[in-house]
């Protein structure tokens, strides 16, 4: 129990910090929590204004370590993310210069004003914790975690991310305009949170830690049965283009975890899969063409799903 109060606690702290800055958004609060326990990359969209950033950059300074941030532009290059040699006439060895990739935390900015040559250069990144420049490969500090934004796709000077980009996202969650009453609220507060006075209340050594503790959380036999069919389902549905990769089934495994030990439980329960499947998964599933054409879209398909499968009865 004390493990698990040691997590909640964390996240409380973390939460309070990022609460400062950023009204509301307690649905993406979580998502970066659980995305952090669980070691993997969120991205957030929405519209220009909706607090994306500042949500990112804020909880990047809660909880510690080197924080970066790109902000990505249609000129960009890969050298401009992970680094490169400098050749020097005075010096017989060329000195590598790290890129912003080298980072705790990289909060990738507006990641589909680029191009796709420019964005695959965080692929290797974010999949393997490294980068491999001239032959030469180099490993990223730990705890290592992307926070991507992205605009509408579609809006003015966007590149579409493609598939196997999005795949190596944990999750996707959405950041919408404020209600009206958060509204008033951001109106009101404006002076305080425009000099909000976030304090690092965590540690990369203290964030390793508690990976691990949020790791001993228990999945029966029973839950991954349920997290197979889910994805099994999605990939063989009539109106799904291609297939989710594991990844899906990986994910939602990694953050039902997290997310019943941030609940105070040291067991995954079939509610915490519910919770997270259409972070962990709608953003991987590509509708057919003629689908779309009959108002058929990923979370759709991912509500079909879901009330199909057989939910299992876990014995407490």
């Amino acid at each position: 129990m004390a493990q698990l109060n040691r997590i909640a606690d964390a996240y409380q702290k973390i939460l309070n910090e990022v609460s400062k800055a950023v009204i509301g958004k307690g649905e993406i609060k979580e998502a970066l929590m659980i995305a952090l326990l669980a070691e993997g990359h969120v991205l957030i969209e929405g519209w220009p204004g909706s607090a994306k950033t500042t949500l990112a950059k804020t909880f990047a300074v809660a909880i510690g370590g080197d924080f970066k941030r790109i902000q990505f532009t249609p000129d960009m290059m890969p050298a401009d993310v992970t680094g490169f040699y400098l050749y020097s006439p005075n010096r017989q060895v060329p000195r590598f210069i790290p890129g912003p990739i080298f980072a705790n935390v990289v909060l990738a900015d507006e990641l589909n004003r680029t191009t796709p040559r420019t964005q695959s250069a965080m692929l290797e990144a974010m999949q393997e914790r490294q980068v491999t420049i001239e032959r030469t490969t180099h490993t990223l500090p730990g705890p290592f975690m992307v926070i991507a934004t992205q605009v509408h796709s579609g809006s003015e000077g966007t590149y579409p991310l493609a598939g196997v980009q999005v795949d190596r996202f944990l999750l996707r969650v959405a950041s919408e305009y404020a209600s009206k009453e958060d509204e008033k609220r951001v109106i009101g507060e404006i002076d305080r949170i425009d000099e909000p006075n976030i304090q690092v209340v965590t540690a990369p050594g203290e964030i390793a830690e508690i990976q691990k503790l949020a790791k001993a959380t228990y999945v029966s036999p029973d839950i991954v049965e349920y997290i197979a069919s889910i994805v099994h389902s999605v990939r063989t549905d009539a109106d799904v283009l291609s297939g989710v990769s594991s990844r899906a089934g990986i994910a939602l495994y990694k953050c039902a975890r997290v997310l019943a030990a941030l609940d105070g439980r040291d067991f995954v329960i079939p509610d915490d899969i519910k919770h997270l499947a259409s972070p962990a998964i709608e953003h991987r599933i590509t509708v057919k063409p003629e689908a779309e054409m009959d108002n058929i879209t990923p979370k759709t398909i991912l509500e079909r799903v879901l009330a199909q499968v057989p939910v299992p009865k876990i014995k407490i």
